[in-house]
């Protein structure tokens, strides 16, 4: 999607660790415009797919999952939280994540409550690198017996194994932006 490819050239930045800081627009600061077009081409892309649900993890996934749910009719989203709260019960789906950017591992939950057997699910977040969050979402997906339509992220570091292994599994991912190569200078897009 050039918009967001443009977008990442004007204002994003490579910082050691490669790590992208896209916080200026996509996950700290939100471009309320930016988000909605991006969520228009989720929602282009999966219209055919008979969306029941939006699923995302806390909480840089939460503004692009919400914006895409709105563009599916009567479609909530849903949202992993990271941690056990004790506000969510001990009836749910966990699953175990690695956070790239915090680089620790966390458990993910999600109550059994707002995912079913019967929905079709669309997962969304912001970022694809090795593929952990992504992978844990649709493993509570699976849990949920619910059927996984895809995944749509807005950038992919497809010169990182994620989104390989995401495909090689038989699921279909949509990346807005796919980066091949990167440091403090370049930013290179597919």
């Amino acid at each position: 999607m050039k918009l967001l490819e443009e977008r990442i050239l004007k204002e994003g930045q490579v910082l050691p660790g490669d790590i992208l800081k896209v916080d200026s627009f996509l996950n700290h600061q939100i471009d309320t415009e930016l988000i909605d077009c991006l969520a228009e081409e989720f929602h282009r892309l999966f219209a055919q797919e008979g969306i029941t649900k939006i699923l995302t993890i806390e909480a840089s996934g939460i503004a692009l999952g919400y914006a895409t749910a709105q563009k599916f009719a009567n479609c909530p989203l849903v949202f992993a939280k990271k941690g056990q709260a004790r506000n969510i019960g001990i009836d749910v789906y966990h699953a175990l994540v690695h956070s790239y950017t915090r680089d620790e591992d966390l458990e993910i939950f999600v109550s059994k409550k707002y995912l079913h057997e019967n929905d079709c699910i669309l997962v969304i977040d912001d970022f694809l690198a090795n593929g952990k969050a992504l992978s844990a979402l649709a493993d509570i997906v699976h849990q949920a017996g619910a059927r996984l339509a895809g995944c749509g992220v807005a950038i992919e570091k497809a010169y990182q194994p994620g989104g390989k292994l995401l495909r090689d599994q038989g699921i279909r991912v949509e990346a807005l932006a796919r980066i091949s190569a990167m440091n403090e200078d370049t930013i290179l897009f597919e």
